[in-house]
């Protein structure tokens, strides 16, 4: 049987209440009329106040947001209402973790949508929660390539729900080779396209971008993961990240990677090192005959762990060492005798 709980929500004079049905291992549903038993739980929020907490950047006071009142309708000929405290608890608490942008464990919200980024194939959270967390309460657009569930029309999806619940005011937006139209919900939308095919990418950056962030976790075949770079960091917004997931397949010949890490640079990690160089191209010699490139001019930042590479997105134009200073050793010492380098 559930248990109800009532949820009240007043506007001036007016007052709207619904009873919603909460039961152990189903979805939170209105109350049918013919749904038996009394309400354990009333919750009133004034309109303005639910808005701020659903919509509203994130803030710690919990106190002085409701107003609640246990089994509201019981008299004192209810009986044994003590045997229902618990769930009346468990209940509310369910109403009330819908009724709030308080945010939820990363590691959680990966085992709540069944994704692979932590406990199992990876242990990718504590890195994104560490770089994402400056973009939690923003407004921001997520694309991520590769929906998941290959070629089985109801599969997949659990990633993109797991962001959407992550950037509580974020759109989220998906890319996949197959058709994942199933996964699509409130600021989620799914796209039909081949992250190999720059025109595809393109497109799908004018029409959804520019994007705060890029999770690349499509095929993680190299040439795809290159292509998908070169064609989609341009449209990533200045202090944006792209991120790139296994870069494991740089080593293995069946995804375009080679065992030899000397041999890695048409690879996801051969990509990864040279933008190592594209950091400090203002460092180079201006003899080396090197043009600043794209990447040259906009990675700002890089951040590698196992599997997984961050790529913060900005303006490199601090300047390299001036001119004046020696590029010999022994020509910086004596140089430096007079006074500290």
């Amino acid at each position: 049987m559930p248990v109800l709980v009532e949820l009240a929500v007043r506007s001036g004079d007016a007052l709207v209440p619904r009873r919603l049905a909460v039961a152990q291992g189903a979805p939170v549903r209105r109350a049918a009329p013919d749904d038996d038993g009394f309400v354990a739980m009333r919750v009133e929020y004034e309109l303005d106040e639910l808005v701020r907490e659903l919509f509203g950047p994130c803030r710690e006071r919990a106190a002085g947001t409701r107003g609640t009142t246990l089994f509201p309708y019981a008299t004192s000929g209810t009986g044994h209402i003590d045997t229902y405290f618990l769930a009346a608890q468990q209940a509310t608490a369910t109403v009330l973790a819908g009724c709030t942008s308080a945010k939820p464990d990363l590691n959680e919200l990966t085992s709540r949508y069944l994704t692979p980024k932590w406990g199992s194939l990876h242990w990718f959270t504590p890195h994104y929660d560490r770089h994402f967390r400056e973009y939690r309460n923003e407004e921001v657009r997520v694309l991520e390539i590769g929906i998941g569930g290959y070629q089985h029309p109801e599969w997949g999806g659990g990633s993109l729900r797991m962001w959407k619940h992550f950037f509580h005011r974020g759109l989220i937006y998906g890319l996949d080779i197959e058709d994942k139209s199933h996964a699509e919900e409130q600021r989620i939308t799914t796209v039909v396209g081949d992250q190999n095919d720059p025109g595809c990418l393109t497109e799908l950056a004018a029409r959804y971008g520019p994007f705060d962030i890029v999770i690349d976790d499509g095929s993680h075949i190299n040439e795809h993961v290159r292509t998908s770079f070169h064609a989609l960091f341009p449209h990533v917004r200045p202090g944006g990240l792209y991120v790139i997931e296994d870069l494991w397949t740089a080593y293995w010949p069946g995804f375009g990677g080679d065992s030899d890490p000397g041999k890695s640079d048409l690879t996801s990690l051969g990509l990864v090192k040279s933008l190592v160089d594209s950091l400090q191209h203002q460092e180079l010699p201006e003899d080396s005959g090197r043009s600043p490139g794209y990447a040259d001019r906009h990675v700002v930042g890089l951040h590698v762990y196992h599997n997984l590479a961050f790529i913060e997105k900005g303006v490199n134009s601090e300047g390299g060492i001036p001119g004046w200073i020696p590029r010999d050793f022994d020509a910086l010492v004596a140089a430096s005798s007079g006074g500290a380098a």
